[in-house]
């Protein structure tokens, strides 16, 4: 081999290993960066006239699994999903109090259900007491604040849940829409034969972000662009070009396109149905297509779920719970609880999607103790006779609420006396999934279990889901993740290959010297 060839090759050995160093450096530079994927430099063999002529640059690779990545985009998206119904349904434990006996739990529905029970039975036995009557004012007043609080909290919670889907939309299309513009840079150097490694690494970090809106996976073409699919299959396009646009009509990114909805203001009546066009909450749509019903996991596909099923199946069980108190007290001939400024309203129709006071819809933010009884406790134990005479310290009233308010035989609990359990809410499309023929300590009791599994699943599911989450990160990590160790042991051996090279270039440029001094 003659020197020249010696020195060609050498250098292109240098330019070979600064091109690696590169990579390394910038790999260690991201080991701590969310979804970068570890690049690498493949090198190739040079031949000449059938003679080795050292090495020369390949394309720069990432290192991934698609199959093990798309595991981990939706292992994201559903630790993300879990996470996002548990930080909103902790407020609701915090108030919920527990139905287990050694939970110490004393402001539950069912203990407050209980303490009036109580009230009641203390009535009998002093019942022209002043004390006593008021006790059970008292008692009963607790119980619709609890109420209060519930529902209260439910609409809080709600109305978060509808918020975060406006700006989880934003989010999504932003990713989305970032997405469309690296995949158009990385087309256009792919077609020019230029390095994309570092524009694909980006394009794979915003993925990873996007799946913890969203349960998305994506394909890629051999022209370098990204397809993006929802869990069900549906495509949400990057850029105008993938719904057969002009990409010249929108300017990437965009926060507002492709996927368009609204903001609202949510009451017990608001719901959300694509079949119907009456319905108060804006469904999210595509071109112009509700696709609502094809946005799941991740923390929007979790807000869908909290603001159309989760807490508007919670307020339906408390209406109807609600109801089922009026409703039996009212029936055993005393009329404890109203709804209206005050509690002054008489118990209304029992029209089960229409809103409080046409229907029960919402009652469980207006009841109240009857004015009547607030402000005139005695009243209580005081009887009318057919003469119009009036009968103080009288327990009958008590006595029948208390045998049949509360009762749980066939005849107190069926009926028009049953707690509704079907055709609930504002369109007649929930349950409560539970028997309405209950006492009233029951009912209350299967509320609570019913709302508390919910919640349990939510936090069982942060659990879990966080645990293979971790495990996949872990494999991924194996395949696509950035050893600094491996890396910084890779620069030790780049550098020795510099050096190496380096004295070849020294050695020869000495040879030339010797030979140009011997001429």
């Amino acid at each position: 081999m003659n020197l020249l060839a010696s020195l060609s090759i050498a250098s292109g050995s240098l330019n070979v290993i600064e091109a690696q160093y590169a990579v390394t450096a910038n790999n260690v530079a991201n080991a701590s960066t969310a979804g970068y994927v570890k690049e690498t430099v493949a090198t190739l063999s040079s031949v000449a006239g059938g003679y080795g002529a050292g090495v020369r640059l390949g394309s720069t690779q990432l290192s991934i699994n698609q199959a093990l990545q798309s595991s981990l985009y939706r292992q994201n998206a559903s630790a993300s999903s879990y996470t996002t119904m548990n930080n909103s349904l902790a407020s609701l434990s915090a108030v919920q109090g527990s139905t287990s006996a050694d939970s110490g739990s004393t402001s539950s529905l069912t203990d407050q259900l209980g303490n009036l029970q109580s009230a009641l039975i203390s009535l009998t036995s002093t019942p022209s007491q002043s004390a006593s009557q008021s006790a059970v004012v008292s008692k009963a007043t607790a119980l619709t604040d609890t109420i209060h609080t519930l529902a209260s909290t439910y609409a809080t919670q709600r109305q978060g849940a509808a918020d975060s889907v406006v700006s989880s939309v934003a989010s999504v299309n932003s990713d989305l829409t970032q997405i469309g513009a690296l995949s158009k840079q990385i087309m256009k150097f792919k077609g020019l034969g230029q390095d994309t490694a570092d524009l694909e690494n980006q394009r794979l970090g915003i993925m990873s972000d996007l799946s913890s809106n969203l349960n998305v996976s994506f394909s890629s073409s051999s022209n370098g662009d990204m397809v993006v699919r929802t869990a069900n299959g549906t495509q949400l396009p990057t850029r105008p070009d993938q719904m057969g646009l002009d990409d010249s009509t929108q300017q990437l990114p965009s926060s507002t396109w492709p996927l368009t909805t609204s903001s609202a203001t949510l009451s017990a009546s608001s719901y959300y149905s694509p079949q119907d066009s009456t319905s108060s909450i804006p469904g999210i749509t595509l071109a112009g297509q509700d696709v609502t019903s094809s946005l799941t996991g991740g923390s929007l596909g979790a807000n869908i779920a909290l603001r159309d099923t989760v807490y508007p199946q919670m307020q339906a069980q408390l209406d109807s719970v609600s109801y089922t108190i009026m409703n039996r007290f009212s029936s055993a001939g005393l009329s404890l609880f109203s709804t209206g400024a005050g509690g002054a309203s008489s118990i209304q129709s029992s029209d089960l999607t229409k809103p409080t006071p046409e229907g029960i819809v919402g009652l469980s933010s207006s009841l109240a103790v009857s004015a009547r009884y607030a402000t005139t406790p005695s009243l209580l134990t005081t009887t009318t006779n057919s003469d119009g005479t009036t009968n103080s310290g009288d327990t009958s009233v008590i006595s029948n609420v208390l045998s049949v308010g509360f009762g749980s035989d066939a005849s107190d609990v069926s009926g028009s006396l049953a707690a509704p359990t079907n055709g609930l809410g504002p369109n007649g499309s929930i349950s409560t999934g539970y028997n309405g023929g209950q006492g009233l300590i029951a009912l209350s009791t299967a509320l609570t279990s019913n709302q508390g599994a919910t919640i349990a699943a939510a936090s069982s599911g942060v659990t879990s889901s966080s645990a293979v989450l971790t495990l996949l990160q872990t494999k991924v990590a194996d395949v696509s993740g950035v050893n600094v160790n491996d890396e910084m042991a890779k620069t030790v051996a780049l550098q020795n290959a510099y050096t190496a090279n380096a004295k070849i270039i020294s050695t020869v440029q000495t040879m030339f010297n010797a030979l140009l001094n011997a001429v």
